[in-house]
């Protein structure tokens, strides 16, 4: 076996990125069970857990039924009006500096 089918058998399967991220193993020690053990072991089962993805998106689904949209569309019309009052200060600050120097200007004159 060599280090470019396990790269290639590693891009196949997420869960073992995730699993180095996680610091939960190497990629060393991953590819030392790949060398001992091959593509088709039990021993990835550890790594290669579908239920947990299964439930995952399942949780997911069920925390988006739960939303209350009208407290959604209330919030992000509280965001809309922050941003309106964010713009209009910003934009009324521009004109102050352009209008500070036309003043200045005039006195160089």
């Amino acid at each position: 076996m060599s280090k470019e089918s396990f790269k290639t058998f590693a891009r196949k399967h997420i869960e073992l990125a995730n699993s180095v991220v996680e610091g939960k193993a190497s990629w060393q020690k991953l590819y030392e069970i790949y060398e001992i053990y091959g593509e088709n072991s039990k021993v990835w089962d550890t790594y290669f857990n579908n239920e947990d993805v299964s439930n995952n998106i399942t949780g997911i689904i069920n925390k988006v039924k739960d939303i209350d949209m009208e407290s959604l569309q209330k919030g992000i019309e509280n965001i809309q009006k922050v941003l309106g009052l964010v713009q209009g200060l910003s934009f009324g600050s521009d004109k102050n500096i352009s209008n500070e120097r036309a003043v200045y200007e005039r006195f160089q004159d």
